[in-house]
């Protein structure tokens, strides 16, 4: 079958496409390079990160400057990212529909349990956390929107996996680049899908210190209104306070009960004021 300008088959790569815009691209990886091992670079080391060369590299770095998403000290001559890069994010979650429909569900979790709730939806071979409402006693590590972990060793990525068919769960873990983070990582394929057998069979998942030590996560997955899964609900406890067994009887019940609910529920006017209410920017 012949193609019309600018149509491109399937399984054509996209920056073969002619609707595909290079220059976008190219300064979008410019701003990726930065992170928290670069978070202050010369040209020649965006150049180098970016893969570009340093006279496309200065016309990029200018431009993202005069947008406001990088700053330049003016003496180090080195360019950071800016706060403005935090306003796309923002307003993605702002406008995420489930996100909305599950935040006075998941205070309200966070509230009863007074332990960490999080909510995860996937991205790639990760999952990424979008919405989260800390244990205001307990914080084992800083975990902040946005992150993103592993799905092969994080209880919400193995609920999610456990959501699926065998043979699409088998191939997110084989795109995982499976790294032992702690002694009890599992990154044995079929003892992986062992576990998410599992927990399809029980409803929820787990990973106990297997990213972090001294986290026990649990996790149960959370459907759209066709039943399909799209995120997972996941609370992670500190090891030295709860047993696994006590963990799994006293929250696993609560957390079903917030994913069915934010699966089939919509929150009241009243619950959801606290995320709605706020000003209106004039101008």
């Amino acid at each position: 079958m012949n193609t019309s300008r600018g149509q491109q088959s399937a399984n054509t790569p996209p920056e073969d496409s002619s609707l595909y815009v290079q220059s976008l691209a190219t300064g979008i990886s410019v701003l990726s390079v930065f992170g928290p091992e670069n978070r202050a670079l010369n040209l020649p080391e965006i150049a180098a990160l970016a893969g570009i060369s340093k006279s496309a590299t200065q016309r990029f770095a200018f431009t993202l400057e005069a947008l406001g998403l990088l700053e330049k000290d003016p003496l180090t001559k080195r360019y950071s990212l800016s706060s403005r890069t935090l306003e796309v994010g923002c307003r993605y979650l702002e406008s995420h529909p489930l996100l909305s429909r599950a935040n006075p569900f998941l205070l309200e979790l966070n509230r009863h349990s007074g332990e960490t709730v999080n909510l995860a939806e996937p991205a790639g071979a990760d999952m990424i956390y979008i919405g989260r409402f800390p244990s205001p006693m307990r914080l084992l590590a800083h975990m902040p929107v946005g992150r993103r972990i592993p799905m092969y060793c994080s209880s919400a990525g193995r609920a999610y996996l456990s959501a699926l068919g065998e043979e699409e769960a088998r191939d997110y873990l084989l795109a995982c680049d499976r790294v032992k983070y702690t002694p009890t990582t599992i990154t044995d394929i079929d003892a992986l899908m062992d576990d998410i057998r599992l927990s399809r069979e029980r409803g929820y998942a787990h990973c106990n210190e297997e990213y972090f030590r001294g986290d026990l996560a649990l996790a149960v997955p959370i459907f759209d209104s066709s039943n399909k899964v799209v995120a997972a609900l996941q609370m992670s406890v500190l090891v030295g306070k709860w047993t696994f067994k006590r963990a799994v009887t006293r929250l696993i019940p609560m957390m079903q009960e917030t994913a069915r609910l934010i699966s089939t529920a919509a929150p009241t006017p009243q619950a959801l004021a606290p995320f709605t209410n706020i000003p209106k920017q004039k101008g």
